[in-house]
């Protein structure tokens, strides 16, 4: 295959096509005469839908077939939400490259208003016992720590899905990525977005990876030309903290790492399935100490007793 075509691998849910084909795009903008060929793989996540992501597996479900895909050479690269990545790459593959990140901060999406909101009490755009839907188990958990007294209950499918079923389950709110919203342009008319640090997201979460073999001689220098340093040094943190906790993308962890003038500064949380239990954790430094710094604050989180709250379910 020449240098002027690379093939494509995506899932197929309409954010996941949204999302590479912004890539694709991109790239084909940034190469003079490339094409970029897309192929839709179905992943384990995308045919079980109707369980829950911890049952099935946390680690890989939406990302382990295009990654066979690619070691087999059947695509040249991919393009995968970053937060559904495992920490560590399998042998053989590198993410070469991570765009600019959108919006990290997860969103509350409501079926309608409540008279008289209790300001004193957090997330008070919800009302006492209010139905909540989501399959994360970190927003379960970070929901049940905030308002014990709220119901939260298993939902999957994709963004279009979960919004329907808003309606058709009687729910009262949803937990969503602001980043999925956006890149859909999708603008619920009754939305709150969430405090990062009282509601701390998942780690890579509003960032993209891409994905090819490492030492690709072809294709790693067409991809590196969308590598934004800054959220590069953002997810390295984030996931060395994931890393030296053997944290998956269905353990209640939150990590967040914002880069700016004054360097890098990263918060997390662990907190308890149930609600009843949080650890959170701080700490800063220069970006290009990232990993070191998500290295401390997994050490932080585990001196805390963090790793405890979540051990049976990394």
């Amino acid at each position: 295959m020449s240098t002027a075509c690379l093939v494509m691998g995506t899932r197929g849910s309409p954010l996941a096509l949204a999302q590479s084909r912004q890539i694709a795009t991109a790239l084909e903008a940034a190469h003079l005469g490339l094409r970029v060929e897309e192929r839709v793989i179905r992943t384990t996540g995308d045919k079980l839908q109707s369980a829950p992501l911890p049952a099935i597996g946390g680690k890989g479900v939406f990302t382990l077939e295009i990654e066979q895909a690619l070691l087999s050479g059947d695509i040249d690269f991919a393009v995968h939400s970053l937060k559904d990545l495992p920490p560590q790459s399998p042998p053989g593959l590198a993410i070469i490259a991570i765009p600019p990140r959108e919006s990290a901060s997860d969103v509350c999406i409501l079926k309608s208003a409540i008279q008289n909101p209790q300001s004193e009490i957090p997330l008070p755009f919800l009302a006492h016992a209010a139905r909540v839907g989501t399959s994360s188990l970190r927003r379960r958990a970070q929901l049940l720590y905030l308002r014990p007294d709220l119901r939260v209950e298993n939902l999957r499918g994709n963004i279009d899905t979960r919004l329907r079923k808003l309606e058709e389950q009687q729910l009262d709110a949803i937990i969503l990525a602001q980043a999925g919203l956006n890149r859909l342009g999708v603008l619920p008319v009754l939305a709150a977005c969430l405090d990062e640090r009282e509601f701390v997201p998942a780690p890579g979460q509003g960032a993209l990876a891409i994905e090819a073999r490492g030492g690709d001689a072809r294709v790693a220098p067409l991809l590196s030309v969308l590598e934004d340093a800054a959220t590069r040094a953002e997810i390295t943190a984030e996931r060395a903290a994931m890393r030296a906790l053997n944290a998956g993308c269905s353990t209640p962890l939150g990590a967040r790492a914002v880069v700016s003038k004054d360097g890098l500064q990263m918060w997390a949380v662990i907190v308890s399935p149930d609600g009843a239990q949080r650890v959170f954790v701080e700490a800063n430094g220069a970006a290009s100490d990232a990993a070191i710094i998500g290295e401390k604050i997994a050490r932080q989180l585990i001196a805390q007793g963090g790793r405890e709250l979540f051990g049976s379910l990394a």
